[in-house]
């Protein structure tokens, strides 16, 4: 349904479908929980009215069962004659009339959830379409049957990217009402109108964030058990031109091994790789699942060959030796050695050196008619450590050197143009590629991309070398001091953690670590020495007129006093965080 309207009394929800010709009502009681299937008229004057524009679900909390509707909505663009949708806001409604029921500790404890539930819901990337499937790739939506076409959005969605899965799953169990609940994808989705050589034609852009093994950076490294690789993103590159349809598919995801990497308050924990786990069994796992979705493998890991990262890739490198599949390619490329002193015209190397095998897997095209004129036979599976920056760059550059080819054929590109050459165009293709960074990285590491400089403008600059230093230090915070709450709360929403009301201990009474206590308020009061020594130091430069150094005198050069001391500052936190990491566990050892 494209447009809702929700009626509340005290004893239930009433969620009227308001296209032409509904007469559809679907009813939950807020007593029993019951959900039913009802008409417009049995719906009381009295109730309260709501505009709303989908049901993401529903959870049970300490106070009981919670009711989620999207409440505001914004037009992304259209999708083949189809609306596509990113929500923007929601409405968390209990069931309940009131919380007398609870006891101070239980209120408390269900505050807690629902503000859990909403920082997921506060994460920008919600997007849905009541009429189109957003979940599965143009290839898959063109080889399904009839059969397939005639079911609900929610029975055929692809389940690894419904991120209200769990919330709907009351819902899913009565198919009746299937047509009110909407699968919803979390991720990144941009659509462009654009113009070459006079021809327009529509570019998309859609990441797809896989809801299995999901959650932050530090917290969910690797894969599990069923061989879900954390941080797993399925990116599709779509071009619509005269009726005619292309689309090339990449993914991303964490290395396949049973490792972690978790948060200690150093600055990069160093990873460790489990060294009882059967790793062939989850490997093999994952890349089953992926040759049977994508066809052939063609593995990028782009982590450093020296230092903490190195026994990653060996351990990598030596899994796909191991399986010894056909269907698989392992390539690995030390970004940084290669892009070292800013040479990043070097990536070349890279896509120089794929290019035959991109050639191979070749991208999907349909004619107007609904012709399929070539498959994608396989993905470029990338990765890095976070699969986030370096990642990014060149899943860019390989979904360039596949529109190139697209276009061609297409007929919008004349013979011997390039893409680099269309400025209008690589602007608005470099600034969604940056954009779909910075989407993917604030839903895994909370702050925006590195690297994105290069993505959008095609050159490494110093202003996004501080841009990138100044988002790994929001990162440095976050990973350390405020991911735990992220990841619980992912979990909670997806869940992998259910609430249990009748439990009487308190899952959030856990007393915190003292050092965990103090170390944000050092932090905070460092940065605040070393922002105002730093101002004054510009104010004490600017009014000086004659500085003059002594014979012999030693000094820092282009160094302020007032700089050194914002520095000693700076370092001194670092230094207190060092400590406090090597101290035991206070509130464990008081215990």
């Amino acid at each position: 349904f494209k447009f809702l309207l929700r009626h509340t009394t005290p004893e239930k929800f009433y969620v009227e479908a308001c296209d032409d010709g509904a007469d559809d009502v679907l009813i939950i009681d807020r007593v029993s929980t019951e959900v039913t299937l009802s008409v417009k008229k049995d719906i009381p004057p009295s109730a309260v009215t709501r505009p709303i524009f989908g049901i993401l679900g529903t959870i049970h909390l300490v106070a009981g069962n919670y009711l989620i509707v999207i409440t505001k909505k914004k037009k992304i663009g259209e999708f083949f004659n189809h609306v596509i949708w990113k929500a923007t806001d929601f409405d968390v409604l209990s069931y309940k009339k009131t919380m007398l029921h609870l006891t101070d500790i239980q209120l408390q404890d269900n505050k807690t959830f629902l503000a859990m539930i909403n920082h997921v819901l506060s994460v920008d990337g919600f997007y849905f379409s009541t009429t189109y499937d957003l979940t599965h790739t143009l290839q898959r939506l063109s080889n399904t049957s009839p059969e397939f076409q005639e079911m609900s959005l929610l029975e055929r969605a692809d389940q690894r990217f419904v991120w209200n899965g769990h919330l709907l799953r009351e819902l899913s169990a009565q198919p009746e009402v299937h047509r009110f609940a909407l699968p919803v994808l979390h991720g990144f989705i941009t659509m462009h109108s654009c113009s070459i050589n006079g021809k327009y034609f529509d570019w998309i852009l859609i990441s797809r964030r896989s809801c299995f093994r999901a959650g932050v950076r530090y917290y969910v490294r690797g894969i599990d058990s069923e061989g879900h690789a954390a941080n797993f993103v399925e990116t599709e590159q779509i071009v619509h031109y005269n009726g005619s349809r292309a689309s090339f598919v990449q993914t991303r995801g964490s290395i396949p091994l049973y490792w972690s990497q978790r948060p200690n308050l150093k600055y990069k924990p160093r990873p460790l790789i489990n060294k009882v786990a059967n790793h062939m069994d989850g490997f093999q796992r994952h890349f089953d699942s992926q040759v049977i979705i994508y066809g052939r493998q063609i593995i990028i890991n782009l982590v450093n060959q020296k230092g903490s990262e190195k026994p990653l890739e060996q351990a990598f490198a030596t899994m796909v030796s191991s399986l010894a599949s056909g269907m698989i390619r392992y390539i690995a490329f030390d970004f940084h050695k290669e892009c070292k002193n800013m040479r990043w015209d070097r990536l070349s190397i890279l896509v120089d050196q794929v290019a035959e095998m991109q050639d191979e897997l070749s991208y999907f095209l349909v004619d107007p008619a609904g012709k399929v004129l070539t498959n994608q036979e396989g993905v470029f599976r990338s990765n890095c450590m976070d699969c986030l920056d370096r990642t990014n760059v060149i899943q860019s550059l390989l979904a360039r050197r596949s529109l190139q080819a697209q276009l061609q054929r297409l007929g919008v590109l004349h013979v011997g143009q390039k893409l680099e050459e269309q400025d209008e165009f690589e602007k608005i293709y470099k600034n969604a590629w940056a954009d779909n960074a910075n989407a993917c990285a604030k839903q895994y590491a909370g702050t925006g991309a590195l690297k994105t400089d290069f993505t959008r403008t095609g050159k490494r600059t110093q202003l996004g070398l501080i841009m990138d230093g100044w988002n790994s230090l929001i990162r440095y915070y976050k990973n350390n001091f405020s991911d735990g709450f992220r990841q619980d709360s992912i979990d909670l929403f997806l869940g992998n953690y259910s609430v249990d009301e009748l439990d009487s201990h308190s899952p959030l009474s856990v007393p915190r670590d003292l050092k965990f206590l103090a170390l944000p308020i050092i932090m905070v009061v460092a940065f605040s020495m070393c922002i105002i020594c730093l101002l004054m130091a510009g104010h004490r430069e600017s009014s000086a007129k004659d500085c003059s150094v002594t014979p012999g005198q030693k000094h820092w050069p282009m160094c302020s006093s007032g700089e050194l001391q914002a520095l000693e500052h700076f370092l001194s936190f670092f230094t207190m965080a060092k400590i406090l990491s090597m101290l035991p566990d206070w509130s464990k050892k008081k215990r």
